[in-house]
């Protein structure tokens, strides 16, 4: 019976794994607006769905929206010229850009589907330029469609390390490198959207060298005691800017 018992678990626990597996190749298309092949389970409409019902309750995370309507007006302002002067308008995304209270916590983020955060703590140390080039790579994070791969990629590796628990107790082990897959996958994101970013800079008439002073700005922030890149989700301010400048020489002579 033990013996098989055993091979009842490893069938199951290799059943588990090949249907992760299926769904995840029926899931690639591949994105009309950068080209990249990507594992996607939610249409357009999903996105927006989502990033609509969140955006609320993340504005209150970070003490609701900043209460000056003229620094709103002109967030929206340099937000729009960068969707008007970009692939951005062609995509059925809902851009909406939004400067939040919190005047401590040095932040940019996007939702899924179009909805664009600032902190104040952020936004005061930008100038024009610089506003531009963090809004433009948020709008990279949009059009790169990185929160609904990020969620299809998690799904695909809780479903494997399930399927590697239930077939030989491995499911930490996988678990282990899948997280380790996302971390990398989260600064390739990171990447592609500084890229996108510098792109919609020029084509707005902004310097894309100010892209390269936000990554100083940010690097000041965090401090000597930030987290060694491969622990976390976002390249080395350092070699971001190396990839930063690659984007500048690429477009400009394009």
């Amino acid at each position: 019976m033990r013996g098989g018992s055993w091979k009842i678990r490893i069938f199951i626990g290799l059943a588990i794994v090949a249907f992760a597996f299926i769904k995840r190749c029926s899931s690639k298309e591949e994105n009309p607006y950068t080209g990249r092949v990507q594992t996607i389970n939610m249409s357009a409409d999903q996105e927006i769905a989502i990033g609509l019902q969140s955006a609320p309750e993340i504005a209150q995370q970070y003490g609701g929206l900043y209460p000056d309507e003229k620094l709103q007006t002109y967030v929206d302002q340099i937000g729009n010229k960068l969707v008007q002067n970009s692939i951005a308008k062609e995509t059925p995304y809902q851009y909406d850009f939004h400067l939040l209270a919190d005047d401590q916590t040095i932040n940019a983020f996007a939702l899924p589907g179009g909805p664009v955060f600032i902190t104040y703590a952020l936004f005061r140390q930008l100038n024009e330029a610089q506003l531009a080039g963090v809004l433009g790579h948020e709008i990279g994070h949009v059009i790169g469609r990185h929160s609904a791969e990020r969620i299809a990629e998690g799904e695909f590796w809780q479903t494997v390390s399930t399927g590697a628990s239930v077939g030989a107790d491995a499911g930490g082990l996988v678990g282990g490198i899948g997280q380790n897959t996302l971390l990398k996958n989260g600064r390739g994101d990171e990447l592609e959207s500084d890229d996108l970013g510098v792109l919609f800079m020029i084509n707005s008439g902004y310097q894309p060298e100010e892209m390269i002073k936000v990554m100083e700005i940010l690097k000041a922030a965090a401090g000597p005691n930030r987290a060694p890149e491969f622990q976390s989700t976002h390249p080395d301010p350092e070699n971001r800017i190396e990839k930063i400048q690659e984007s500048i020489e690429k477009y400009r002579n394009q």
